[in-house]
């Protein structure tokens, strides 16, 4: 019986093409990306009492920062902790102005996944270690507050990301004396900080 070498070929090629296929689609389909797991970080750049980097008041912001995120496939769910030193940027006050010296802060995190980029909204609470200025004498110790802000960060690698956030920060009910004269009000500053983020 002779054999039609085209319908010969014709019939491997059915046979072979699905494994030929999935071949290539385990090679084409790289590994969903994953926000989930523990991060530490390092953090700089500016905090103000109006959000203008060449501001004359601003102080130059640096610290480190460390928290978990949750990825639940459409959205991310995680917490922060953030120790950072404002360097003494001036806020205003009745009077005149206090600087801001260090900052501590607890935050809950939300954001939307994009593959390898993150964009996300924060909130939570903040205590703020302020410095006498001139004639105005601040308050001791830490004066407790809250901050909301929103940031994006990019994956650099499977685990080192960089990040750009925003804060606004108000503590509320600070006590101040200018020559012996008290006053109480609140105060905010804008922070605008980049940063690099080491996953685990």
């Amino acid at each position: 019986m002779r054999v039609n070498p085209f319908a010969a070929a014709l019939v491997a090629s059915l046979f072979t093409t699905p494994a030929w296929a999935a071949d290539l689609n385990s090679y084409d389909q790289p590994a969903a990306t994953s926000w989930s797991g523990a991060y530490v970080g390092v953090h700089g750049g500016f905090a103000s009492r109006n959000l203008n980097p060449f501001s004359g008041d601003k102080g130059l912001a640096a610290g480190v920062h460390a928290g978990y995120n949750t990825d639940l496939g459409g959205a991310v769910v995680g917490g922060e902790v953030e120790a950072s030193y404002l360097g003494d940027a001036e806020v205003r006050v009745d009077g005149g102005k206090l600087k801001e010296r260090q900052r501590l802060a607890v935050k809950g995190k939300v954001g939307v996944p994009m593959d390898q980029t993150l964009i996300y909204g924060t909130a939570g609470l903040a205590m703020t270690n302020f410095r006498d200025n001139g004639p105005i004498a601040g308050p001791d110790g830490w004066k407790p507050g809250y901050l909301i802000g929103a940031g994006v960060e990019q994956k650099l690698t499977s685990n080192i990301s960089a990040r750009v956030e925003y804060n606004y920060a108000i503590t509320n009910d600070v006590r101040t004396f200018d020559r012996g004269v008290e006053s109480t009000g609140n105060v905010h500053d804008h922070s605008l900080k980049a940063g690099v983020n080491l996953s685990f």
